[in-house]
């Protein structure tokens, strides 16, 4: 590797630190997953080879359960999946995403050695698998799957150690990573990045990672100097500390100890009362919108999973005028209720109430959110549309341009949604200039053009939202 090596990290085992100086948006590393496989949820809707999401698939003949763009798709996966196939004849069904994903990297260790590339710098078998801290329920569910491995696992195939499956499967427990889709904004698979396992977590890290083309790359959010340490987050920033860290310790074992988490950065922020006309509001008032606040947002979840959007609406607005003048903009609570408000109002295509929470999400992310952080630079594109579909050319086009310089960084000139947001801001450039030229007649042809063609729907909001993090919870 060029850019980073190993090292022993003091307090968190082995991580990869930087051989050179590196700068905003420059890639540490690429990497394509030792093995991947679609997720249990979208077995019909994506694609098993290149993990396009296709409204038609075509089903393997066999095996009828993995599918395919078409038989171009079919035929250069076949090397990869015939031996899954046969297992699932053999088996009767197909086991669940942990199997599969344990099956497949099993078979090309088994063919091609534990070092599969030039550039891979750990074994699987000096990954951590962390089966001796699982807890009580979570060694149930993992013997489970030792068992079903255990039957599925062809007779014909190279029989292994049930030490070795499970060490196996640990791995792929607290290391999966989410794959996305073609244009990098649903999760549809899980895969194994050995090389990505190295890096290790901080809660404001020095670098990011996405998916671009089927590989994982490692870039930095800002100025990295030689031996430094390089690490990403595994979890979403926008929650408080205690929570970043209780769901740090439950998903991959360890305490986090970063400086954000030790001196609970920015948690007042983030459970702050508001000020109205100079004056504080009463903490015993900020405690009870907090709670109340809470549980709406329970509720709004499962309107918003059943696929209820009317009532989601409901909920949020009436969560919302509870929380002004009561709530900081930066209370995470309420930034919740603004950014499924502004998501779920843009798909009823109420464009314009959207468009108002769409700017206050993005303006509390701002003083939260490091500035180059891929999920602010997501919202404020999502943000910079609602305005442009609301008819507000010069807010939207701003925004599309600040989204667009983060997303250089996080996401690179190469990446599908930068290339899309790269149309999207020359598209609002000119209509910019057509606005300043004349207001009446830019927003004459807007309307003739919107008859014409009746703008499309926003897609369905997801219940899991967009990729807001890629590393894969339980």
């Amino acid at each position: 590797m060029e850019f980073v090596e190993v090292f022993d990290s003091p307090g968190k085992g082995r991580g990869l630190r930087a051989t050179k100086e590196l700068w905003a948006g420059d890639i540490l590393f690429a990497e394509a997953p030792l093995a991947s496989v679609v997720l249990d949820s979208l077995v019909s809707n994506v694609c098993h080879g290149c993990f396009r999401r296709q409204e038609k698939l075509q089903r393997c003949g066999q095996c009828r359960f993995a599918q395919y763009c078409d038989r171009t798709c079919q035929r250069a996966s076949w090397e990869e999946h015939k031996l899954e196939c046969a297992a699932i004849k053999s088996y009767g069904k197909a086991p669940n995403e942990n199997i599969r994903l344990a099956a497949h990297i099993i078979w090309r260790v088994d063919k091609e050695g534990m070092v599969v590339s030039d550039t891979q710098m750990t074994t699987l078998d000096e990954l951590e698998n962390h089966i001796c801290d699982m807890n009580e329920d979570d060694l149930k569910d993992f013997k489970v799957d030792i068992h079903n491995f255990l039957d599925f696992w062809p007779r014909g195939s190279k029989q292994h150690t049930v030490d070795s499956i499970s060490h196996i499967l640990g791995v792929i427990n607290c290391n999966g990573f989410m794959v996305s889709d073609q244009r990098g904004l649903q999760a549809v698979g899980v895969g194994l990045f050995p090389n990505l396992c190295l890096v290790n977590h901080d809660c404001w890290p020095n670098c990011t990672v996405i998916l671009n083309n089927g590989k994982i790359e490692l870039r930095a959010l800002g100025k990295i100097s030689p031996g430094e340490e390089v690490t990403v987050s595994y979890v979403d920033y926008l929650n408080l500390s205690e929570d970043r860290k209780r769901l740090l310790k439950q998903q991959y074992y360890f305490d986090c100890t970063c400086e954000h988490c030790t001196n609970k950065t920015k948690d007042d922020l983030k459970m702050a009362g508001a000020e109205v006309e100079g004056e504080k509001v009463p903490e015993e008032k900020v405690k009870e919108i907090t709670e109340y606040s809470r549980k709406m947002l329970e509720k709004m979840e499962k309107a918003r999973l059943d696929a209820n959007y009317n009532e989601v609406v409901k909920i949020c607005r009436e969560c919302v005028e509870k929380q002004k003048d009561v709530l900081a903009d930066t209370h995470i609570y309420q930034l919740r209720m603004w950014c499924t408000l502004s998501e779920v109002l843009s798909y009823l295509q109420f464009f314009d109430e959207a468009s108002t929470y769409a700017r206050k999400m993005v303006e509390g992310y701002l003083k939260l959110y490091h500035p180059n952080n891929a999920q602010l630079g997501m919202a404020t594109m999502r943000a910079g549309v609602t305005h442009w579909q609301a008819g507000l050319i010069e807010v939207g086009h701003g925004m599309i341009c600040k989204a667009y310089a983060i997303l250089m960084i996080t996401h690179g000139p190469m990446h599908p949604i930068t290339k899309d947001l790269e149309a999207m801001r020359i598209q609002t450039e000119m209509e910019l200039r057509m606005f300043k030229q004349n207001e009446y007649v830019y927003h004459s042809m807007r309307e003739a053009a919107l008859q014409n063609q009746p703008m499309k729907m926003m897609s369905e909001p997801a219940a899991n939202e967009s990729i807001k993090n890629l590393f894969r919870r339980k």
